[in-house]
């Protein structure tokens, strides 16, 4: 991984590779999301011969997207070597899906190898994300289709507010707007793209909950300036008390961006000055869940 990354890609191989067990059971939100974007899937006119499900964990979307098209090769690419090691057990000896250990930045497939490009929340682990998206658009076929989901800034908006009120360092990472995420795809080349939101509420018993959570689907901080040391107690107790309680525990927002794009049949040549498009994210509706 290239030096100005975000991340550490050990810390990211890491903690989910840890987390590889307990992924499926703690991450209700990510299957929620996924069975959305695997809607999306059905905009493509023609069934695809090869996929590319990037970040597929323990593979559960993979297994599914080989039942819609049985015929189509079907790869789960993941960076984690322990959660590809989950996939036969959420896919069929009759339907293989092919294994492969990868870094989403670097994918060891030449160019116009897949019909189809699958990631739901991964690519908020990959940094920087025009460069991810430039390298999706490289393995896809000409009328190809993208379509991914990753978390915007309003995640986890409730505790990071609380380390900020604390003046202590929030151990979340940045997370793109959608803006960025549009300007992103359009700079990388795709076309006719569609972009929207949405925000999910999470109820937890309290804090440690929701930080256990987090433990258990691998989301802990895995960037190179993260701070270092061991929460104490009386942080703990401060944070618990900053953070915002109801007579059910408390909420955490999930803010999930999601998007669809094409690679065109013909490349066309760049934009001048590089302006590709603008796009007004206050335009774009929110729906809540």
């Amino acid at each position: 991984m290239s030096a100005d990354s975000l991340f550490n890609r050990r810390h990211v191989q890491r903690h989910f590779g840890r987390a590889a067990k307990s992924y499926v059971a703690a991450a209700a939100l990510q299957k929620e999301v996924e069975a959305r974007l695997l809607e999306q899937t059905e905009y493509l006119q023609n069934p695809p011969r090869r996929i590319l499900d990037v970040g597929a964990g323990p593979g559960r979307a993979a297994g599914l997207l080989k039942k819609r098209w049985p015929k189509a090769e079907v790869v789960a690419m993941d960076l984690a070597l322990p959660m590809l090691a989950q996939v036969p057990q959420h896919t069929r000896f009759w339907r293989p899906v092919r294994r492969v250990c990868a870094d989403a930045l670097h994918l060891p497939f030449i160019d116009g190898s897949f019909d189809l490009v699958f990631s739901s929340l991964c690519l908020q682990w990959v940094h920087p994300l025009p460069s991810a998206l430039q390298e999706l658009r490289r393995v896809l076929s000409p009328g190809g289709m993208l379509a991914f989901s990753t978390f915007g800034p309003d995640t986890l908006l409730e505790l990071r507010s609380c380390y900020q009120q604390l003046d202590l360092p929030a151990p979340i990472s940045p997370f793109a707007a959608l803006q960025q995420v549009g300007d992103g795809l359009q700079g990388a080349g795709f076309r006719k793209t569609v972009v929207d939101r949405e925000l999910y509420t999470l109820q937890y018993a309290d804090v440690r909950a929701l930080m256990a959570e987090l433990q258990a689907i691998g989301a802990t901080d895995a960037r190179r300036e993260r701070a270092k040391g061991l929460m104490g107690r009386q942080r703990w107790q401060a944070l618990n008390a900053a953070y915002p309680r109801h007579a059910h525990g408390i909420d955490s927002s999930w803010e999930v961006i999601n998007a669809m794009a094409f690679r065109p049949m013909q490349d066309a040549p760049p934009a001048e000055d590089g302006v590709v498009a603008v796009i007004d994210a206050a335009r774009i509706p929110r729906r809540h869940r």
